[in-house]
């Protein structure tokens, strides 16, 4: 199952995938980075909730914006490889 989610989102994983060591990797950062995916994926149902319950329009940008940000971070904390969580980091030694 693993390896056809990954081929259904290798055009997101391609981006960060750079087929380098991964130089600097620890255990830590992916599951930090699947942290940060859920909690903006909270955001994003949150703002959606708040501009549903106002009936503002206004609250579709960060909607947008949190859930983006939230689904990447959680695809490559999952599927991604170490080089590629690395390169999220921008960790280097």
């Amino acid at each position: 199952m693993r390896k056809i989610l990954q081929k259904v989102f290798w055009p997101l994983l391609r981006i960060f995938e750079t087929g380098e060591d991964a130089v600097g990797y620890q255990k830590s950062h992916r599951i930090i980075l699947i942290i940060l995916g859920v909690l903006f994926l909270g955001l994003s149902f949150g703002s959606a909730w708040m501009g549903n319950v106002t009936g503002e329009m206004g609250a579709l940008i960060p909607m947008v914006v949190f859930f983006a940000v939230g689904f990447v971070a959680l695809v490559l904390g999952i599927f991604g490889s170490d080089s590629a969580v690395c390169k999220i980091w921008r960790s280097r030694s």
